[in-house]
């Protein structure tokens, strides 16, 4: 599976954005696909998750309410909607997929095997 991550920039506190990881090379809805970001200075963390078409939804307690991640399979495309941002959104956000992914490694980078290149999202206070 070949992950292509597009849609950061620069945006204002409070502001939207929409990221887009676009999926080649398998069945896309047969995996789970998930983002995670990495700040600088820090270590890469796990934003949110979808697992396969029609399944649950994950997110780290820091964007609830506030992301939404959603899948559009016939595009094989997942999509991270952003809201009401904050200068601690401020990372390089990337895209990964996994086969078999179960719940309790849902948050785990290393279950991940296939990732994108990131995409960089800046929130300005």
């Amino acid at each position: 599976v070949q992950l292509q991550a597009s849609g950061g920039g620069l945006v204002q506190a409070g502001g939207s954005l929409r990221l887009s990881c676009a999926a080649s090379g398998r069945t896309f809805s047969n995996y789970a696909v998930g983002w995670f970001r990495q700040a600088p200075g820090k270590e890469r963390e796990f934003v949110a998750t979808s697992r396969r078409a029609g399944g649950s939804t994950y997110y780290a307690d820091s964007v609830k309410g506030r992301f939404t991640i959603s899948r559009d399979n016939a595009k094989n495309t997942v999509y991270l909607q952003m809201n009401s941002l904050k200068p601690e959104d401020t990372a390089v956000y990337s895209c990964a997929a996994a086969s078999g992914l179960i719940s309790s490694s849902v948050t785990n980078e290393a279950a991940y095997k296939y990732w994108g290149q990131g995409t960089l999202v800046t929130v300005s206070s």
